[in-house]
């Protein structure tokens, strides 16, 4: 039977709220390690390819310890920075995660939103000083923002209860964040006639349904490895079949069209699900019979 090995904490400190803390341990909510990841070989032997860090003028290796940080000031230009010069401005590592304010969530841009994590106890040692922190965010229905410092820099995360648990996001700073007048700002103020937005509206209505996340199918992904699957086995990789769109002659015409596919949609769909509870109870027996 294959072990399940818990993943490390990310961080661990303590959470504060007023005179009132516990230990806590942060792990990252989200992670990439299932998706599939390639290395750089070389095409002609089959090797891996390792890069040299080279001084970009003499082309000759540079010893890790000769590599310090430079800030361009100009073309070829750079403010060479010591690490003991950047030690000088480092912030100290309280390990303590203090909560400084509670602000509605609903005022939380989500431009801001960055990296989620789950928080938990850290022991036994403190879980109730945890719950009662956790119950009283929960209670007032806000969210704690507070400052933690990830590997030297200081970010603000914003914490509420989730389960059990607590979640923390990191927020962007306001520099991090591009203005949308930027971009929205040449957008010109088009007239929606009513006909046309009436039609849209009624896509949108046929479309509508709730968050399911374990809906969510990554075709690529899927694809990828597929695709290594059929190169283990020696199989030939053939390209897909283009299909060019359906010339459409204007919007409104567009519009008709999307909505009269989406009439004949819900029959097509309930056919899908059949076939694929179908195969489900078919693998099942299978899985049984063995």
């Amino acid at each position: 039977m294959e072990q399940t090995v818990a993943p490390r904490a990310y961080w661990k400190g303590y959470l504060k709220l007023s005179l009132v803390s516990c230990p806590i341990a942060l792990f990252p909510a989200s992670s990439e390690r299932e998706k599939v990841s390639f290395h750089q070989i070389n095409k002609k032997t089959g090797n891996r390819i390792k890069y040299r860090k080279v001084d970009a003028d003499t082309g000759d290796e540079v010893e890790a310890d000769d590599i310090i940080k430079g800030y361009e000031v100009g073309k070829g230009e750079y403010i060479a920075i010591d690490p003991e010069e950047l030690e000088a401005i480092a912030i100290e590592s309280k390990r303590t995660i203090e909560i400084d304010e509670f602000v509605p969530k609903k005022e939380i841009d989500e431009l801001y939103l960055n990296n989620p994590y789950y928080i938990v106890p850290d022991g036994e040692v403190g879980q109730q000083a945890f719950a009662v922190i956790r119950e009283a965010i929960r209670k007032e229905g806000m969210v704690a923002l507070a400052k933690v410092v990830f590997t030297s820099r200081e970010h603000i995360v914003a914490i509420e209860p989730r389960g059990k648990g607590m979640m923390g996001v990191t927020l962007r700073y306001p520099y991090e964040v591009r203005k949308e007048a930027d971009f929205f700002d040449d957008i010109e103020d088009e007239k929606v006639p009513k006909d046309m937005l009436d039609l849209a509206t009624h896509i949108v209505e046929t479309k509508k349904g709730h968050f399911k996340p374990e809906k969510f199918e990554d075709q690529y992904e899927d694809a990828l490895k597929e695709l290594l699957k059929k190169k283990q086995s020696g199989q030939k990789i053939e390209a897909p079949k283009e299909h060019a769109p359906a010339k459409v002659i204007n919007l409104m015409d567009a519009l008709r069209r999307s909505v009269e596919s989406g009439r004949r949609a819900p029959a097509a769909s309930t056919s899908h699900r059949s076939s694929k509870k179908k195969a489900i109870r078919s693998r099942a027996r299978q899985k049984k019979a063995s």
